[in-house]
């Protein structure tokens, strides 16, 4: 019975000190946690047009017909006249879509599940889009990612300023620019051939395109051997141009009241009439120019007159201060709100060219009063504006050498048909 009783104790005794032995052998171990299984949800990236995730989105482009109008443009997408009523009234503050013009391009944006247009995307020109959603009735206006290209050409006058740099894919408007910035130094009706240019600016790109240009960043010309460089400064919180010497480019008045153009018939004192059919003296300069041309006021100032004669035709006249006035006669019709008393800004838009009162053809007799007497325009010499102040002349000294070194790198070009046959 003992025996029985000394071997159980015994088995028992073994299973616990087996049991401890295992125990502390597994604890001894480090832990392998099993970690749960997690399973990523599966991104799909997004396809943005407009700025609008188009994944589940129908795609429909098209251009606008002539006569067509926002109502006959969603009409086919099953879009309300209700909703189409209310975008009308609400988009005035952002764009007016009695604007939408013939040619324009629009995309549709449709859930694939639904018949109905969710957004209507108008691009007004190639750098802006209007997006409608058509859902919320919510409406703004969005610009494309720009780009800015620089742009340097040089060349040299075989014919006249436009012809030549207009061969060389310089824009109308920039030529205008460059006009005006040279034309108190340089007689762009008398250039000699052999006269030379250089242009620094830059392109606006819009999907590959080109859609429009920044103002001139520094330019040179030579006449009659003569250089000119136009040096930009910023100075009392202005950009301008300079001279080598530090001289403004800029005056009281601009060069010319129409862009870039050509003169006709200069003060005379003994002029024959084309009208009248007699010698008297013409006291102003005639540009000649397509009737609707923008004329500018060459200066600040108040307009004086704005009515219309049976010589002058529609003209109008503008006091700049104590000693000059200028007059714009035979104008096809007075700008909007130009009128006695009007303030007026030099470059502004003060009327059009025509052929009203007595003129034989349209363009524009720019007149010309110092002091109260009519003098010849193209004689007067006007003073510049400041030069380059004396504490500003070591950071301008630093601008000129860098400006100057950049255009001295730049080759005259020929003409691209030229260009062509060589390569």
């Amino acid at each position: 019975m003992n025996k029985n009783w000394i071997s159980a104790g015994a088995i028992i005794l073994l299973l616990v000190s087996g049991s401890y032995f295992i125990g502390n052998h597994y604890n001894s171990r480090p832990h392998q946690i099993e970690e749960p299984l997690i399973f990523e949800e599966e991104t799909i990236e997004e396809n943005l047009l407009y700025g609008i995730n188009i994944n589940e989105l129908d795609v429909i482009e098209g251009v606008v017909g002539k006569n067509q109008t926002l109502s006959t443009i969603l009409a086919p997408f099953n879009v309300p006249y209700q909703i189409i009523d209310e975008i009308a009234r609400k988009s005035k503050d952002v764009f007016d879509v009695r604007k939408i013009a013939f040619n324009k391009k629009f995309t549709v944006l449709s859930p694939r599940d639904s018949s109905q247009a969710q957004f209507f995307i108008y691009e007004p020109n190639p750098a802006e889009y209007v997006v409608f959603k058509l859902d919320e009735v919510e409406i703004y206006k969005e610009e494309k990612p720009v780009e800015y290209r620089s742009v340097e050409v040089g060349g040299m006058i075989s014919s006249n300023l436009y012809v030549n740099m207009t061969e060389l894919g310089i824009t109308p408007d920039l030529i205008d620019q460059f006009a005006d910035l040279y034309g108190w130094n340089v007689d762009f009706q008398r250039l000699q051939k052999g006269d030379k240019f250089k242009v620094v600016y830059k392109e606006k790109v819009v999907d590959g395109k080109v859609v429009g240009i920044t103002d001139i960043e520094t330019a040179f010309f030579e006449h009659l051997g003569q250089p000119y460089h136009a040096i930009p400064f910023e100075q009392n919180g202005e950009v301008s141009f300079f001279d080598q010497e530090g001289n403004s480019f800029k005056k009281a008045f601009l060069r010319d009241p129409l862009k870039y153009t050509r003169i006709s018939s200069r003060y005379n004192l003994n002029r024959f009439h084309p009208v009248q059919k007699r010698y008297k003296p013409h006291l102003g300069t005639d540009y000649a120019a397509p009737t609707g041309t923008e004329i500018r006021s060459v200066g600040d100032g108040t307009v004086v007159e704005a009515r219309f004669t049976s010589a002058n035709g529609n003209y109008v006249k503008i006091k700049h201060n104590g000693t000059y006035t200028t007059q714009y006669l035979h104008m096809s019709k007075i700008g909007s709100g130009i009128k006695p008393g009007t303030r007026v800004k030099q470059g502004q838009v003060i009327g059009y060219v025509g052929s009203t009162g007595l003129a034989t053809g349209p363009h524009l007799c720019f007149r010309f009063w110092k002091n109260g007497q009519q003098v010849d325009w193209l004689k007067e010499k006007i003073p510049p504006s400041d030069p380059i102040l004396s504490e500003n002349k070591m950071a301008f000294d630093q601008v000129k050498l860098e400006k100057i070194q950049l255009i001295v790198s730049i080759p005259y070009s020929e003409k691209p048909d030229k260009m062509l046959a060589k390569k």
